[in-house]
């Protein structure tokens, strides 16, 4: 029974593992990341009379490796996007789950318009926060 399960368990993980990204056309899709370095940290609307600050470490995702450099080169338009939109949120929005989540697509959201008049085109597919830590 325990070498069933076992067997069953070895086989789950082989096929999760060898599955890739298929596109339409049947080419594999490469995503790549770009890490906004150093991490942003900015304060946020309070009830009080106290500061509120947060701390996030940023990914971003784009779907064409050759789009890194378009990263690279529009960073600190990216990085002071982020911050107007994180500056703005209140206490409340940045301390709940569903708020951060809602806080992250609207700068995913933010920062393709940014790019997208700089550039002429969607540059990002996803934005991450691998870091959000508040106080």
């Amino acid at each position: 029974m325990k070498s069933i399960h076992t067997t069953l368990f070895a086989l789950f993980f082989s096929l999760l593992f060898s599955f890739s990204a298929v596109s339409k056309e049947g080419e594999s899709v490469k995503f790549s990341y770009f890490t906004l370095e150093p991490e942003i940290t900015t304060n946020f609307i309070t009830d009080g009379r106290k500061l509120g600050f947060i701390n996030v470490r940023v990914d971003l995702m784009v779907d064409d490796p050759s789009l890194l450099d378009i990263l690279k080169y529009h960073q600190p338009l990216i990085r002071d996007t982020i911050i107007e939109v994180l500056s703005q949120e209140s206490e409340m929005r940045i301390k709940s789950l569903a708020g951060r989540e809602a806080i992250r697509k609207l700068c995913l959201e933010k920062v393709n318009e940014v790019l997208l008049a700089e550039t002429n085109q969607k540059v990002l597919s996803d934005l991450l926060f691998t870091k959000y830590l508040y106080q």
